[in-house]
């Protein structure tokens, strides 16, 4: 009867033991693969300061590109719920991905969804600002399990240990890189138009080199700049507009490998 009752004892510890140790990992097994909250080949630089909440990253443009304005995307799938905070967080979205799992961008310039719309991964849900309480446009990015602040993963690798200051580190997305032949453009001031038109409107103007996805070409106004001429136009899959094939790093005036619009 001893011997019984000693193994019955040993089993219900070994099945505690088993519990408690499936439940701590659980978090890892539930976590989606999140990806950088910013668009495909932009270049941030993060940092955390010792005032910020939970286990919070601020990230910044280091690529020569603008931050303010720029697309803020969702680092994975899920329900997307708009909130505002005057003293605080500003205009922010909080997009919950099941698991437990949930993630924060505060201090948006403006809102990209509806409250409680379904998103996608690298979908567009905000534009970069400084609303609430902030003294600079940058994206104030977490990840949290079961409302417990987590250390940031990015494509299932740790950003810790958190530097203290910009410039330190920087992080390359790759989110929402689906299409698109990618290239390098040089110079500066390199203006996105709505068309293949140099009278056309400006959508956006690279402010130095820039990694982009170039989903089409077709032949426009001829451009000619920085003693070249072309009368090409690359349409860009993230700026969602036009630019001439003048300022794409490469030799040629129509690119190879890419289909005509």
């Amino acid at each position: 009867m001893r011997s019984i009752r000693f193994l019955v004892g040993l089993t219900a510890a070994l099945c505690t033991t088993l519990a408690a140790t499936l439940l701590v990992a659980t978090p890892a097994q539930a976590a989606p693969v999140f990806k950088a909250p910013f668009p495909c080949g932009q270049r941030w630089t993060y940092s955390h300061h010792s005032a910020e909440v939970r286990l919070a990253l601020d990230f910044v443009r280091s690529d020569g590109g603008g931050t303010a304005g720029t697309p803020v995307l969702a680092s994975a799938p899920g329900t997307a719920r708009r909130y505002y905070q005057a003293g605080g967080a500003g205009n922010y979205i909080v997009i919950t991905h099941g698991g437990g799992w949930t993630t924060y961008y505060f201090h948006l310039a403006a809102f990209s969804v509806a409250d409680g719309a379904t998103v996608g991964q690298g979908q567009q849900i905000g534009t970069t600002g400084s609303t609430g309480n902030s003294t600079g446009a940058h994206i104030h990015y977490e990840q949290l399990f079961n409302g417990a602040g987590q250390t940031i993963v990015i494509n299932g690798a740790s950003l810790a240990p958190y530097p203290g200051s910009y410039n330190q580190r920087h992080l390359t997305s790759d989110n929402g890189c689906g299409g698109g032949t990618a290239f390098w453009t040089w110079g500066t001031g390199v203006r996105v138009r709505t068309d293949a038109r140099i009278a056309a409107p400006t959508v956006t103007t690279l402010a130095g080199p820039t990694l982009v996805h170039v989903l089409c070409q077709k032949q426009g106004d001829t451009v000619t700049a920085d003693g070249y001429t072309n009368n090409w136009w690359s349409r860009l899959r993230d700026q969602n507009g036009f630019m001439t094939n003048i300022y794409i790093d490469h030799p040629a005036s129509q690119l190879p490998g890419v289909p005509n619009c």
